[in-house]
């Protein structure tokens, strides 16, 4: 019964973030449409960079935190924890938000300086508008966390389907009205959507009043003790897209939005699977790490490698093998021209590379957190973004160009995905498969490249017809891997 109810709730959030995902990606196309790879197009994209980076690093910092001590607490004190935590990162958050809205110029220079002066200046004012959604990004994040930590898995990943509806129905319906600015005001009305959804909820669920409060607790100390080696291990892994726009913006005009289409096909199949499995998961991790059950914890790592090999290998190598076929099918209309394809697929065949690896990465790290273990795969993800990432760019830019790019993002994520596998195995004893499982999937894994490349090169005379046999291929491997590939 218990596993039937996981499953249904695990199908019923990779739903909604598949539809969420999507609108999100019909963003990308959108702005594609109606921008291509101009400067207009990188100037849309930087200014919700830093919105978007500490949304995702602070705020997924915040709720994994947040989880672990909140689970661990008596009822009597969940309520003094939850608002003087809502209260310090409500000020925090807001003040930084005002800075930001007061010297956009500044941190556009800090991080983007390389654009060229009629980039810089727009994405500045394009940040003005956007800022705001930082704020209510942030705090949402650790609303999440308490329905998630109350089983309102549903809930909360609706509320990401929102901003991401708002996001895209307001930037590209009032493109006519407001062009670039449009897509800036759809990130702020859609990230404050998603915070009076949380808030509203919280009420009329009666989880508990949320109101300004500041107490002296030891729970905040501890928190901060999870949560801010958690955000420097968050952002470690988010800086590879700080770093690629970075190089791309002193790169030709274009190359931002290039990276980014590119990079965002790549996160698509690893986002839905990932944020639908550990939304459910980690709860369940910390539980089981607060009961010391080992057996459950170890059952539960290598079901999850399983299914991601199962599932993520072939849309990697469906992405690789029909890299151009998916540019040219989803993107190249309007101002994306087939200059912008030529541009873009050849990083989408480098980034499928890294699919898998950063998907791997970013599981592993969940067992490491939920068992208080945040130092090594934070160490780790340093030494891979800012050590082995920067090194792999700065060594091949000058023969590769823009792909250098994305070689850096590929070369370090396996190298951070065969550190943590090992130190997985010898810190947590935790082993990702059997002998007879890793030849199982290795077999399976040879035989989707096989029938994916003789696919591949069938000629055809149109985009689509090679791409839906391509598609309906992948799906047939997945599910005659999930049914036959035993463990």
């Amino acid at each position: 019964m218990l596993r039937s109810r996981f499953f249904k709730i695990v199908g019923a959030i990779t739903i909604m973030n598949i539809i969420a995902r999507l609108l999100g990606f019909a963003r990308e196309v959108t702005i594609g449409y109606q921008y291509g790879t101009s400067f207009r197009a990188d100037s849309i994209i930087t200014a919700f960079t830093i919105p978007n980076f500490l949304y995702v690093v602070i705020g997924g910092a915040i709720t994994t935190a947040f989880i672990s001590v909140y689970s661990k607490l008596n009822a009597s004190s969940r309520n003094d924890f939850v608002q003087t935590l809502f209260s310090y990162l409500s000020v925090g958050i807001g003040g930084l938000t005002v800075v930001f809205i007061i010297f956009p110029t500044f941190w556009m220079n800090l991080f983007f300086s390389g654009m060229s002066e009629e980039a810089l200046a727009l994405t500045s004012k394009l940040f003005i508008v956007t800022a705001p959604a930082t704020f209510f990004l942030v705090v949402s994040m650790l609303l999440t966390g308490l329905h998630n930590v109350h089983e309102n898995y549903r809930l909360s990943t609706f509320t990401s389907l929102a901003f991401n509806g708002i996001y895209f129905i307001i930037g590209f319906g009032l493109t006519p009205f407001l062009m670039e600015y449009s897509y800036s005001l759809g990130a702020t009305l859609g990230s404050l959507s998603m915070f009076i959804i949380l808030v509203y909820q919280i009420k009329r669920q009666q989880l508990m009043p949320l109101q300004f409060k500041a107490k002296k607790l030891p729970e905040i100390k501890r928190f901060a003790r999870l949560a801010l080696p958690l955000v420097l291990g968050g952002a470690t892994m988010q800086f590879y897209l700080i770093i690629q726009r970075i190089y791309a913006a002193r790169m030709e005009e274009g190359a931002i939005a290039a990276i980014n289409y590119a990079s965002k096909m790549t996160q698509f199949p690893q986002g839905v699977l990932m944020a639908s499995v550990t939304t459910v998961i980690y709860p369940l991790l910390a539980k089981a790490a607060g009961e010391n059950d080992v057996g459950k914890l170890r059952d539960t790592y290598q079901k999850g490698f399983r299914l991601l090999t199962l599932t993520l290998l072939p849309a990697s190598l469906f992405m690789l093998m029909y890299a151009k076929e998916i540019i040219t099918f989803i993107f190249q209309y309007g101002h994306f021209s087939e200059e912008s394809t030529n541009m873009t697929y050849p990083l989408l065949q480098v980034f499928s590379l890294s699919v898998f690896s950063l998907a791997l990465n970013t599981y592993v790290t969940r067992f490491f957190y939920a068992l208080e273990h945040t130092l090594l795969p934070n160490v780790l993800n340093i030494i891979s973004v800012f050590g082995v990432n920067i090194l792999v760019i700065t060594l091949t830019i000058d023969h590769f160009g823009v792909k250098a790019i994305a070689f850096g993002t590929v070369v370090s994520t396996i190298v951070n995905m065969a550190l943590l596998i090992i130190f997985g195995k010898t810190r947590l004893d935790l082993a990702l498969c059997s002998r007879r499982s890793a030849v199982n999937l290795g077999l399976f894994s040879l035989a989707a490249a096989g029938m994916l490349w003789l696919l591949s090169n069938v000629s055809a005379n149109s985009v689509f017809l090679p791409l839906l046999i391509g598609g309906i291929a992948t799906l047939v491997i997945i599910w005659a891997g999930m049914k036959f590939v035993k463990e």
